[in-house]
Parts: C-alpha cells; structure tokens; sequence
C-alpha cells in the first residue's frame, strides 16, 4: 500500500524547543512498514530540514494531495494562537489547517482507510470523525473505552536488542533520582512524588517546568538536545513515571518509560498508574515520596549486583510486548482491515505548504 502519514515531528533528534516524544519511536515504526512493503510519504512540513538544518535520506515529503491507498494521522489538536492563527502570521504553525485538509480530501471525500492514532489523547469524544465507517481510532491505553483501538507507545527493537542488563547496572550512577520530560499537568504528581524525595536524594531535574522557582529545593536544568536524553538516564538510579490523570488513569503509558528502562534507570511507578504490573514489577511501585527515597536507597544498596541486574531484566521484559516491530505489524492489519476505499484524485497543490522533496 501507499500509505500517508501525517505528522508533526521529527525523524531525526530535531531543535531544543519542542516537546515531539514520539520521535524516539516514531522512525522505528516507520522503518516497520517500509519493511512489509508499504510505501509511506509524509504529508506535513519536513521539519527536520526546515527547523533542524537535518536531511534524512530515504524519506519522501510531499506538500501535495498524492494518490493514497490508506492515511495515517498522528492527531493534531486546536492551540489557541500557535495552530489557529492566519497562516504566515507570526508564531503560526500550520500542522491543524494541513490536517483538516487531508481530513477532508482523503478521509471525508475520497473514503481513504484512515487510522487516527490519538497519542495525546486529545481527540474529543463528540469528535465527527470518530463515527466515520472508513476511520479507526487508536491510543495509548490498555484501559480501553469502546470503539478505540489499544495501541500502546511503541518500544524500538533496536535499543531492547542492544539493552545488556548486566553491562547497565555496571555503570556509575552518581544521580539518584531523576525526572526528563515536561511540566504539562503534572505538577499534582510531582508535589506527591519528587518534591518531597528531592530533598533526601541527589536528583535532577530536566525539561521545561516554566514557574520552576514554585520549587526552589528542586534541582532544575532546562531543556536538554534530545540526545542527552539517554546520557541523563545512564547517570541516573531511577525515575518516577509522572503521569497526567488522562494517561495514568487508562494505563496509557508515555515513551519516558522506555528511554529510562534502555538505559538502565529504573522506573518506580505511582499509586495512580492503571494496569502498573504490565510495566513495573511489583517491588518498583510507590505510593508516596517516602516510598520513593525507601526504593532509591534499596537500589543503591544492590548497585551494581547480580539482584540489580535481575530487577531491570523484568523491566525489560516487559517491554517486549511494545516493541515498534509489533506495532508495524498491527498498524499493517489496522489498515487492512478498513474497507477499501475508491482511489485519490490526482495531486493538487495546496497553498501555504514549503516546495515538495522527494
């Protein structure tokens, strides 16, 4: 199949200043589909080249309305003064107007089989497109609602084949507790979990947390180039998995999960995590800070110990069902499975999109 793919990220590391999680799997469940044949254009700006500077060969990029066999979206959502804006106004981004024309040329007039994977959850309930007989809707959590598809944040095969449990817990660790990722609702998690424990352990803290000075006993160090991502976790001890209630709640788990479990940062789940067994192993679970510094303490007691490595190869372990190969393989019998629809008309040029790259 031809299948497109609408998304607002990177395949590359990309710029300082975004919060695109899904690029640390997004490459590797791309890579899946090209595997099984498919070909995948993506239809948003090539963001890589404009904002980064990055070429990423072997990717086609097209600005067009090209025949498609089936259409992916990764689901964009309204945010008043940045997608909502006149395009070419300052500060606009145009990745909701793009969407809603795909939307209306691929999936509303054409019939195309779309699959609309919501990462964020932000797809309202009352949303149109989700009674519409050639779309699939598809998210994160294991705690499923009817008419969604479960379709848990993917893990790359790459990094759990290459995770050596042993060869991990070997590592100096100097920080005991860490936390990579963004403020957004999660401040009731944090002042649970981390603020409390921060005071009893070496810790850092890094992401944007704008009004950070809330906390001045909390170490924070700012956004970080993606690629630190991994290098802050292989420093660290553990992690707290904090969750907004809308992923939490359903067990929708994000990528900080596997990006710490990879690098050998131990995850200690919330009380408030649904379904936490499929992630964590019971002895990594907390229920308040005091839990937290109590398993920081005991993980440094085993640093480095045949127990340690033992622990982190259950966390690995239950990675495996996640695995992106899986994924591709599912987004494959997804689209599938959608009735086939009659063909794209041929290409027309939109205006406010950036020359076509192939």
């Amino acid at each position: 199949m031809r299948i497109g793919y609408s998304m607002w990220g990177f395949l590359g590391p990309g710029v300082l200043d975004t919060p695109d999680g899904a690029r640390s799997y997004r490459r590797a469940v791309v890579d899946g589909l090209r595997g099984a044949g498919h070909q995948v254009v993506f239809l948003q700006q090539d963001r890589d080249r404009v904002e980064a500077g990055d070429l990423v060969p072997g990717f086609r990029w097209d600005d067009g309305l090209p025949p498609l066999d089936a259409l992916v979206f990764e689901w964009r959502w309204r945010l008043p003064g940045r997608n909502d804006t006149p395009c070419g106004s300052a500060g606009h981004t145009c990745d909701l107007h793009r969407q809603v024309e795909l939307l209306e040329h691929y999936t509303r007039a054409a019939g195309t089989p779309t699959l609309v994977w919501d990462l964020d959850r932000q797809l309202q309930p009352d949303d149109p497109v989700r009674g519409l007989p050639n779309v699939v809707v598809a998210d994160f959590a294991l705690r499923q609602v009817p008419g969604v598809v479960s379709l848990p944040c993917p893990v790359p095969d790459v990094l759990l084949d290459a995770a050596d449990p042993a060869a991990l817990v070997a590592l100096d660790r100097p920080t005991d507790l860490v936390y990579v990722g963004n403020r957004y609702e999660r401040d009731a998690a944090f002042d649970r979990y981390f603020v409390p424990a921060a005071r009893n352990l070496v810790h850092e803290v890094a992401g944007k947390w704008a009004g950070a000075g809330r906390w001045p006993q909390v170490r924070f160090t700012g956004r970080v180039p993606y690629p630190q991502v991994v290098t802050i976790h292989r420093r660290s001890v553990a992690t707290v998995l904090l969750m907004p209630d809308r992923y939490a709640s359903v067990g929708a788990m994000s990528s900080r999960l596997f990006e710490a479990v990879t690098a050998g940062c131990l995850p200690l789940a919330t009380a408030e995590l649904a379904m936490a067994d499929v992630f964590v192993p019971p002895q990594l679970h907390v229920t308040d800070a005091a839990d937290v510094v109590d398993r920081v303490r005991w993980l440094r007691g085993i640093q480095g110990t045949a127990e340690h490595a033992a622990v982190l190869a259950q966390c690995l372990h239950r990675l495996e069902p996640f695995r992106a190969s899986r994924h591709a393989a599912a987004l494959d019998q997804l689209l599938r499975a959608i009735p086939t629809p009659a063909q794209a008309g041929d290409m027309i040029r939109p205006a406010c999109r950036p020359t076509t790259r192939s």
